[in-house]
């Protein structure tokens, strides 16, 4: 393995700080689990990595992340949420207790059957579930309050669950990083923003199953992640590219399958009993114009040629073709790359071409990205940029709404920010997350850098990848033409 190169930016290598900072040569052999030859996990003589990255210290970061995400929406419990202003100017505004009213839940309406929600069916289910809980409520905004906080317990529950998850991911020599997780400013206040916390959980769980040897188990769970967002249905592309690099195209359709199968289940049903309720969410995604935090809706409001093209048609053909140019690169650098790329590091640089090429960006998405990014680069400045850039789009997009509300009145207190401001939000947001990728793409191609691969492991999140051998990269021929790749099959590890 070639040395780590000195960087200028700070490395979030936790584990170092238990030995003066001095970073010892790293051991040369990994074995096929990943883990350095003649280890067991996690080595001695580091006792800040180890407490950090217990259970329970996870579990009390969770919580506290979890704590402060309510605090962030106590004034719009307290009242805020009446009036269409101040829910903005005081930053806490929530999806979930307008759309108990506004799914019809309120009423009494059950989701797809009686009222069509846009949401996939888990989702719909944990509506569901929580307006049971709270059915007996005479007094209608009390209703609507305590259903909130119901939701918020489950998603409570859901931001413990992935915070022990991603450290599951992590590897035992690095489960402190899920506390970069756990306190992340942008997931702390989106926290309760959306149900995005439940899929963010099953997801995290499924990548844990995965690490663990566990196929159909991370099948099943990554299904039901996709039953409750559609982003987890990006990670089987990395999953399949790395399984063609290692031969383990058997895994792959295991755990596949197992995910299909676990979707089927749970959207059957609703399929079978509401079709036309169950097909909403599909529908919406695909009508839906360019809307906030998007790079189209930047184009849209500059009248840009082209890319700023306000037909519905254009739009999704737009988005449809930058992904997949997109997803054609990451296939190249996973199949081309000196070492075989570590799993959350393709999942991320998919799901982040996928976040910037979409039709909407909301501020709740910074969810879906945080656990991969920690996984994928565990470094410090450009997250922490990243994180305030995140920040930055949260404010702006409330202030952003106020302005367009008061449409040129003035109304009592903060009267938001106008376009310009708006729109340098959503670039620093677009950018920092661009200059992640690029990040990412470079510790693929120069493995050296990785440093989570610097103290010998391969993948901990690999699984049954971690250690395999290559038998399909994509590589140069010597006699090729310039510009030509040639196709060979590697029967040996690089």
């Amino acid at each position: 393995m070639a040395p780590v190169q000195a960087e200028t930016e700070v490395s979030l290598n936790m584990p170092h700080w238990g030995d003066g900072g001095r970073r010892g040569p790293a051991p040369a052999d990994p074995d096929p689990g990943g883990e350095p030859a003649g280890g067991a996990g996690v080595p001695p003589g580091r006792p800040v990595a180890l407490f950090a990255g217990t259970t329970s210290v996870l579990v009390a970061a969770a919580l506290i992340g979890a704590l402060l995400a309510f605090l962030e929406k106590v004034p719009c419990r307290a009242g805020a949420w009446g009036s269409y202003a101040r829910q903005f100017q005081d930053a806490c505004y929530t999806d979930i207790y307008p759309l108990y009213y506004g799914e019809g839940l309120a009423s009494g309406k059950v989701p797809y059957a009686g009222h069509h929600v846009e949401y996939p069916v888990l989702i719909g289910a944990a509506m569901q579930g929580a307006a049971w809980l709270v059915r007996s409520i005479t007094d209608s905004y009390s209703r609507g309050r305590e259903f909130f906080d119901v939701t918020v317990i489950l998603l409570v529950v859901c931001a413990v669950v992935g915070v022990v998850a991603t450290a599951q991911v992590a590897g035992p020599r690095r489960r402190w990083q899920a506390l970069l997780v756990a306190l992340a400013p942008g997931l702390v206040l989106s926290a309760f923003v959306n149900w995005d916390l439940t899929a963010m959980a099953l997801a995290a769980l499924g990548l844990a199953a995965w690490a663990a040897k566990r196929g159909v188990l991370a099948g099943v769970l990554l299904g039901l992640a996709v039953a409750a967002k559609f982003y987890p249905l990006l990670f089987f592309g990395p999953l399949l590219l790395l399984c063609v690099r290692a031969g383990r195209m058997r895994d792959f359709w295991v755990t596949f399958g197992s995910a299909a199968a676990a979707w089927l289940a749970v959207n059957l049903p609703v399929m079978i009993i509401a079709p036309a309720g169950w097909v909403t969410f599909y529908s919406f995604s695909r009508t839906r114009p360019a809307d906030w935090g998007s790079i189209w809706y930047f184009f849209e409001h500059l009248g840009v040629p082209v890319l700023g093209a306000t037909g519905l048609g254009p739009l999704n053909l737009l988005s449809a073709v930058t992904f997949g140019a997109a997803c054609v690169a990451i296939a190249a650098l996973a199949l081309a790359a000196p070492r075989r790329p570590r799993l959350p590091q393709l999942c991320f640089l998919v799901l982040a071409a996928f976040l910037m090429t979409n039709k909407v960006w909301s501020p709740q998405y910074v969810i879906w990205l945080v656990p991969l990014a920690v996984l994928a680069r565990p470094r410090f400045w450009p997250y922490a940029l990243w994180q305030l850039a995140e920040v930055g789009y949260f404010f702006g997009i409330w202030g952003y709404l106020i302005f367009v509300y008061r449409n040129g009145t003035v109304i009592p207190g903060y009267n938001g920010i106008g376009p310009g401001w708006y729109f340098a939000a959503l670039l620093a947001r677009f950018g920092t997350v661009a200059l992640l990728c690029g990040y990412v793409v470079g510790d693929v191609l120069r493995p050296g850098r990785d440093v989570v691969r610097a103290g010998g492991q391969d993948d901990p999140a690999g699984g049954v990848l971690a250690g395999a051998p290559d038998r399909f990269v994509l590589r140069r021929g010597r006699a090729a033409p310039a510009g030509i790749t040639a196709i060979r099959p590697r029967p040996d590890a690089p």
